[in-house]
């Protein structure tokens, strides 16, 4: 589902997942950029022009195949001061975020939500080694665990914190902070080849959960060497879970870049940058999600309450509202399908074939949803749709819709017999398909009393006949 206009398109898979405290957030230096942190490629340019190195031939062809980890290590090798003369300059350019306004960290707030299961453990992780979390952090006053490379959680057992994979900063970077970071090949290759206390948590990791990578590219180091020790993994018979990743595309490059990401057996979330150069289609999304979740049942009442009333039909690619709907509906407490139920006007009939009925095998194993979706489709007795529908579909009949229809017909006549017509009027205006004419009302008789046969049924009786 779209959260919003223009938004990645995510799966429904991975948002129950997430639901059931299965998704791990894996956070790459995308997600600041909008604090004024650069990526990957642009720190190391920045890097080389920070330490006044002109790139020889052997630098250029590293930054061309944008292998920017073995740049680094070349710059290293190759700058007065070495190692760390190199990574107090990294320091530099990273804690000079514009971290004076909360509007550049709110993406980092957001994951920090999502990253919190409903258990109320936070289960996170960062490649990054700016201090945006932290700021963000101190901000909210919430302090979950911090676990810091090369010291990492078991994750056989339920870990709760935030993992700094690669390291971090701290505010007055010493020498051992900054030899501790994972940024050059060498640093790749100890993490995720030689030492693989690195590679070894991502394995458990990626056994245990579902990841989810935001703020990454396609060539990024990270997923190469993450990817690479995977690889080797299922070699050796492992059998790591799904993985889905945010990507951005060009224009008309969308299939491309999904071929790309498969390659890497990464599942893409793909979203347009056509006319949003600063991806904020991703990170709106996040926002929007985060605040979704937050609000628990709440948040999934405001979809039904925005979108409810429309047509789904009206319903495009740009603004997938229908899908928004088809999650909420799905909530297994029943209360957001309740709310669709009883809103005033009635949703339209139109919501049955594009969500209902394609989501009700998967519905049916819930009776809170169940029995308010037939609650939604009483108010349209009237509807010779809902007649048709039905009689084509005898397996709704094993369900409790029959009682309920029942029970609706009986109360109308109460009604009407009653001379209440303060109730007739108040359905009436509401649902204007609630009170069905005489001819439906013949039709409900033979239904209910199952005198209707599907079509396909051949019978030369007389009562079929007659």
């Amino acid at each position: 589902m779209q959260f919003v206009k223009n938004g990645p398109d995510i799966p429904d898979s991975l948002l129950q997942l997430h639901e059931d405290g299965q998704v791990i957030f894996f956070c790459g230096a995308g997600i600041s950029r909008p604090a004024g942190l650069p990526d990957f490629k642009i720190l190391t340019k920045r890097l080389y022009e920070a330490c006044g190195v002109e790139a020889n031939e052997l630098h250029k062809r590293a930054l061309e195949e944008c292998q920017f980890d073995r740049a680094i290590g070349l710059l290293e090798a190759d700058y007065l001061g070495g190692r760390v003369a190199v990574r107090r300059k990294i320091a530099n350019i990273l804690l000079a975020a514009k971290t004076d306004k909360e509007a550049f960290t709110q993406t980092h707030r957001s994951l920090l939500t999502l990253g919190k299961a409903r258990d109320g453990k936070t289960r996170l992780v960062s490649t990054n080694f700016d201090r945006l979390f932290e700021f963000v952090m101190q901000i909210d006053a919430c302090n979950p665990p911090r676990f810091c490379a090369p010291h990492l959680p078991m994750t056989k057992t339920v870990w709760n914190g935030l993992v700094y994979l690669h390291g971090l900063l701290s505010e007055s970077p010493t020498e051992e902070d900054l030899d501790r970071i994972v940024v050059s090949s060498g640093d790749f290759g100890l993490a995720y080849l030689t030492e693989r206390w690195a590679s070894a948590f991502v394995t458990e990791l990626f056994r245990n959960f579902t990841i989810c990578f935001v703020g990454y590219s396609l060539s990024d180091p990270v997923l190469r060497y993450m990817t690479d020790a995977l690889a080797a993994d299922k070699l050796r018979g492992e059998h790591p879970r799904e993985m889905f990743a945010f990507s951005d595309y060009g224009d008309g490059k969308e299939e491309e870049c999904r071929l790309k990401w498969r390659s890497k057996n990464v599942t893409p979330i793909l979203y347009s940058i056509k006319d949003e150069e600063n991806h904020e289609a991703l990170h709106r999304t996040l926002h929007t999600w985060a605040a979704i979740y937050r609000d628990g049942l709440s948040g999934k009442e405001s979809i039904i309450r925005d979108y409810a009333s429309l047509d789904p039909g009206q319903s495009t690619s740009v603004d997938h509202f229908q899908g928004r709907v088809t999650w909420a509906l799905s909530d297994p407490s029943g209360v957001p399908a309740r709310l669709f139920a009883e809103m005033e006007p009635v949703p339209p009939f139109s919501w049955l074939a594009a969500v209902i009925e394609p989501n009700w095998q998967l519905w049916k194993q819930h009776p809170k949803i169940q029995v308010r979706i037939h609650q939604w489709l009483i108010r349209h007795l009237d509807n010779p749709e809902l007649a048709l529908f039905l009689a084509r579909r005898p397996d709704w009949k094993t369900t409790n819709l029959v009682l309920q229809i029942n029970e609706q017909l009986k109360k109308i006549h109460n009604w009407e017999t009653e001379d209440k017509t303060a109730e007739l009027n108040a359905l009436g205006a509401h649902s204007p398909d609630g009170i069905p004419r005489p001819a439906m009302r013949t039709f409900w008789r033979l239904f209910l009393a199952d005198r209707i046969a599907p079509s396909n049924v051949i019978s030369f009786d007389l009562y079929t006949w007659a």
